[in-house]
């Protein structure tokens, strides 16, 4: 029997219209899946239901039918998925690997400030320049934490990377490919990001949590994702070691800057894949000037 065909993946959130960085993840995952003889599948990340709309889910549709990308059939829509996240969170509660963190932002960056203050030096950032949290509610009694919680206090769950990392207790690393070929595994170093949000206040799962386990669960082989999620990965692989989960290999592609030479984002309101079409490009120019003629 053939081994089964590599299986790629393209995952916009619907907060917005696709703008050319998004053609470029969708294009490079088209053109890679060409080369390995893969299968392309569409994954709409909608965790976001404040900001998530169905007008925009159809736009990505649009877009990439537009584009011409042979994606399968149908969609997995992570918002119908939320008992999925949930079951894995209950085995990480179930091993102490999370906890409850009821601050607020205000409350994380007064505890900076003055631990700043205390010692004299800056205190650290992840990869993304935001302050690691300061463990303020990690030391919180069960009983407390139960109390809070049932009282309906809002809160987040945090990994406990110490934790995490002593349960797995070896070296994690993750391997790249680029244009057919594989390159030696990467080492990862997932404390750089302290205790991450796992799920928030607002939505019951994350992104790092959401994309982890929706990758096992659809048998992604091959993640396709911008350089700007290079360091992000470092936590993937670390969930995927302490929830049994395989492992994809990882291409990470250039990303397209705007004129003031910030990478093209739906919250700068970069233009829009509609609005190129509505002026008047085709797909076609688009493929040539992403450099997929």
């Amino acid at each position: 029997m053939p081994p089964a065909p590599p299986v790629f993946r393209f995952a916009p959130s619907p907060n917005g219209r696709l703008h050319l960085g998004h053609a470029l993840s969708a294009l490079t995952n088209e053109a890679l899946v060409g080369r390995f003889g893969g299968r392309l599948l569409l994954r709409i990340e909608d965790i976001d239901l404040t900001r998530c709309r169905p007008e925009f889910t159809a736009g990505i549709e649009a877009d990439l039918d537009w584009l011409g990308i042979p994606f399968e059939p149908g969609f997995r829509r992570q918002s119908a998925h939320f008992g999925d996240y949930a079951e894995m969170l209950a085995s990480l509660r179930q091993r102490g690997l999370i906890y409850p963190c009821f601050c607020s932002r205000q409350e994380i960056r007064n505890a900076v400030v003055a631990r700043e203050a205390a010692t004299g030096q800056p205190w650290p950032v992840d990869p993304d320049g935001a302050p690691l949290y300061p463990g303020l509610c990690k030391g919180l009694g069960s009983i407390e934490a139960a109390r809070r919680i049932a009282a309906g206090e809002p809160h987040v769950l945090r990994l406990d990377m110490a934790a995490a990392l002593a349960a797995i207790r070896q070296p994690l690393s993750y391997t790249v490919f680029d244009d057919g070929d594989v390159g030696q595994p990467v080492s990862i170093a997932p404390e750089r990001w302290g205790d991450v949000v796992l799920a928030r206040k607002d939505v019951p799962t994350s992104y790092h949590l959401a994309v982890t386990v929706d990758d096992a669960l659809q048998g992604v082989t091959h993640v396709v994702r911008g350089r700007d999620l290079e360091a992000a990965t470092d936590v993937h692989v670390l969930l995927q070691h302490l929830l049994g989960l395989p492992t994809p290999f990882y291409h990470f592609h250039r990303l397209l800057l705007g004129d003031d030479g910030q990478k093209l984002a739906k919250s700068r309101e970069s233009q829009s894949l509609a609005a190129l079409r509505a002026d008047g490009v085709t797909a076609a120019e688009i493929r040539r000037r992403l450099g997929f003629a």
